[in-house]
């Protein structure tokens, strides 16, 4: 299997806003649970938003109202708007696809948040 495929980090400013994008391969995409996590230096990887197939979404508590999780099953592709960015949110993320009880992770994308 295909693992997800991330893009869109980098370097911001405080209060800046980035996009990330995550491709997933497969015919069942729309299927998929699709989620996004991050995981910074010295911490565990934490849940940071998710959609399922029905486009229902849940969020941490920290990026509710800043940050909006999207998919677009034509493309097989989930977006994570990320706005008001601090430095907080400085980590690599990670996209993963869920179906049943198999998740598919991709390999990061590093988002850092500086002056």
């Amino acid at each position: 299997q295909v693992q997800p495929v991330e893009s869109g980090g980098g370097l911001v400013q405080p209060g800046g806003s980035l996009r990330l994008s995550c491709a997933a391969s497969g015919s069942m995409f729309s299927l998929y649970v699709m989620g996004w996590y991050r995981q910074a230096p010295g911490q565990e990887r934490e849940l940071v938003a998710s959609i399922t197939s029905g486009g229902n979404t849940d969020y941490a508590e920290s990026v509710k109202g800043r940050f909006s999780i999207s998919r677009d099953n034509a493309k097989n592709t989930v977006y994570l708007q990320m706005n008001s960015l601090n430095v907080e949110d400085t980590a690599v993320y990670y996209c993963s696809r869920t179906l049943g009880k198999y998740t598919l992770w991709g390999q990061g994308t590093q988002v850092t948040v500086s002056s």
